[in-house]
């Protein structure tokens, strides 16, 4: 790891001096909580001349309940997540996929916005300058060619943020922030399947803010498979959000990440709704992950474990979260 490249560091304190950094400043990068950005920074992964520090923003720093549901500012500490009274009440499975993140000193700075726009990860892409030099890059920075997927044209790096799926089950949406004004589209709208374009930001936009609803009687819980206990990025990492009525599945929620180049949101769930949870269910679950998570050889686990992996969290927390009381 080297030392970190000379930049010039600007303190913004409105989306306006965002904007206009970003504009006056081609190359900037925006910078919160930094454990992501920096690292990579000191490993040769760009070198901007210039970082914006977003998190003196108006907002970025709020937990509060409003008409429109439960805000959560960009800027909030991770940490801060997990032992937050609102959070724990109103939201406990991102208190729970918070609590996986790294370790206690990662929390302690990294955002949750950090942690949403988190960049996605290879084995390739990842790795020191001089490796990287040796094998003449990757489409991701500086090459011409996915190692993943060589006779492709998009890059396969997986993203692995934690708290995505945890907030995708809930419905979130997204506050942006950019020069024409603010606007609110649904979490999934975020992310695009393109490991080198992964956000769907516009060019000068910032993320602010997410927004979940409220929903009484929704039990909801995050699980992830990794090499090691504490510190490492899912292999693969399942939420699942469920309602039940009587001994039926009135609702279906479920998420993934660390297999796609974005946070996955399972398509057809609705068809298991009025049914019981029972192992027929369970395998359908499994089925339905199992058809649509696409891991590639992006880390040192093999990507058919990945999947396999992917599908039996699945299951297990559903029938985990169903078997449980429903919360108030």
């Amino acid at each position: 790891m080297s030392l970190l490249p000379s930049f010039e560091l600007i303190r913004a304190a409105s989306l306006a001096e965002v904007v206009a950094a970003r504009r006056s400043h081609a190359d900037c990068r925006l910078l919160a909580g930094g454990t992501d950005l920096i690292a990579n920074l000191r490993h040769g992964l760009g070198s901007p001349a210039t970082l914006v520090d977003i998190t003196g923003l108006p907002g970025m720093q709020e937990i509060a309940i409003e008409p429109a549901g439960l805000r959560i500012g960009a800027g909030v500490a991770l940490s801060r997540l997990v032992d937050d009274p609102l959070i724990r009440r109103q939201a406990p499975v991102l208190a729970e996929a918070a609590a996986a993140v790294a370790g206690p000193t990662h929390r302690a700075s990294a955002t949750l916005g950090g942690n949403l726009c988190l960049d996605t990860r290879c084995v390739f892409y990842n790795q020191s300058e001089w490796w990287r030099h040796s094998n003449d890059f990757c489409l991701k920075h500086r090459g011409t060619v996915c190692h993943v997927a060589p006779t492709g044209n998009r890059c396969h790096a997986a993203y692995s943020g934690d708290t995505a799926p945890a907030l995708l089950v809930l419905g979130a949406q997204a506050e942006l922030g950019g020069g024409g004004g603010k606007r609110w589209i649904a979490l999934d709208e975020l992310f695009r399947e393109d490991g080198a374009a992964h956000l769907a930001l516009g060019a000068d936009e910032v993320l602010l803010s997410v927004r979940l609803p409220i929903a009484a009687g929704l039990t909801a819980g995050y699980e992830k498979a990794r090499l090691r206990r504490a510190i490492d990025f899912p292999l693969a990492g399942v939420a699942v959000s469920l309602r039940r009525d009587g001994d039926a599945l009135a609702e279906l929620r479920i998420a993934l990440t660390g297999t796609n180049s974005r946070p996955l949101l399972v398509s057809g769930c609705e068809t298991l709704i009025g049914h019981p949870l029972d192992a027929d269910a369970l395998q359908q679950i499994g089925k339905l992950v199992q058809k649509q998570v696409a891991p590639m050889r992006t880390t040192i686990a093999p990507a058919h474990y990945r999947r396999r992996v992917a599908a039996a969290l699945a299951s297990r927390l559903a029938a985990r979260l169903f078997s449980a009381p429903t919360p108030a």
